[in-house]
């Protein structure tokens, strides 16, 4: 298995935990070159306006585009984190099945940057992201952590 030509959705949504799964993200499409994603807006996505929580927004984007990168990083050994989200909320949406699809813009060595949109059911742009993110090889430390596994994403 070549895991930068292969889609690796199914299998993280078979494991699918933690923030994922309290947001209620499904995987489309993960490989290194795209990843999409989408989720059925919920009361638990809202802000006191009823409009969906930036953060939500923000989350989504760094979580796009840190599966890409780790995607495009697990089959040269090396683990991915973040390093800059800037996100930009375009449009307001309160319902719906939203759609974000997050795509490489540069991959060097050491960092990758990834651009991530986030769409509404009628196609319209509500939200649109950059992510940074540092390549690390086996044996870095992250918050006091040994990244022990080869190829595995740090989360």
């Amino acid at each position: 298995m070549d895991p930068t030509l292969d889609d690796l959705a199914p299998s993280l949504n078979e494991r699918n935990d933690g923030w994922n799964a309290a947001m209620g993200l499904r995987f489309v499409r993960a490989t290194a070159d795209e990843v999409i994603a989408e989720w059925t807006v919920g009361p638990h996505h809202l802000q006191p306006y009823g409009l969906v929580h930036g953060g939500v927004y923000s989350g989504v984007i760094e979580t796009v585009a840190s599966v890409g990168a780790a995607v495009y990083g697990l089959a040269r050994g090396l683990s991915v984190v973040g390093l800059d989200n800037h996100t930009s909320f375009l449009h307001a949406a309160r319902e719906g099945t939203l759609t974000a699809t997050a795509k490489p813009l540069t991959r060097g060595r050491r960092t990758q940057v990834w651009e991530a949109t986030i769409t509404d059911p009628a196609g319209r742009a509500v939200a649109t992201g950059r992510v940074r993110l540092l390549c690390l090889e086996q044996g870095a430390r992250v918050a006091g952590e040994t990244v022990a596994v080869k190829g595995q994403p740090i989360e």
